[in-house]
């Protein structure tokens, strides 16, 4: 967890560094100024790797040393539980599907993509409360 989180704060710094390069380069060279699409894009992605670095020391404070922060570890120690998925569930089907259509629509024709949000709607609201044991349990 922590070698991890050290790659991505690596990752957001170097990303940060590329990402003012190429907006000062791209200011200088470009007749309209800095280009729109790129340095955005590039300072996201250094965003992007800040927060899961982020995430990634937070959980590192909270737990134990893992397998991965041992140099002497075996790759069996690493076994385990690794997450509570519910095996018989059609949620992600229904997602799936709705993505599918969402895409679709865009491509094909506007009205195909409200089948899509309803079934993706549908699939997500599902999945997300699968496991609820509140008023919306299953």
């Amino acid at each position: 967890m922590r070698a991890s989180a050290k790659i991505f704060w690596i990752l957001g710094v170097f990303f940060l560094i590329v990402a003012v390069a190429y907006g000062f380069l791209t200011g200088m060279f470009q007749p309209m100024g800095v280009e729109p699409v790129g340095f955005p894009a590039m300072l996201a992605l250094a965003g992007l790797a800040f927060m899961v670095a982020m995430v990634l020391s937070l959980t590192a404070r909270k737990n134990d040393v893992g397998p991965s922060d041992d140099l002497n570890a075996e790759v069996e120690e690493h076994g385990g539980v690794q997450g509570s998925f519910s095996p018989y569930s059609w949620a992600p089907l229904w997602t799936a599907i709705g993505a599918g259509l969402c895409f679709l629509g865009v491509a094909a024709g506007w009205w195909i993509l409200a089948f899509g949000v309803i079934f993706a709607v549908y699939g997500l609201l599902s999945w997300v409360l699968e496991f609820s044991v509140g008023q919306h349990q299953h």
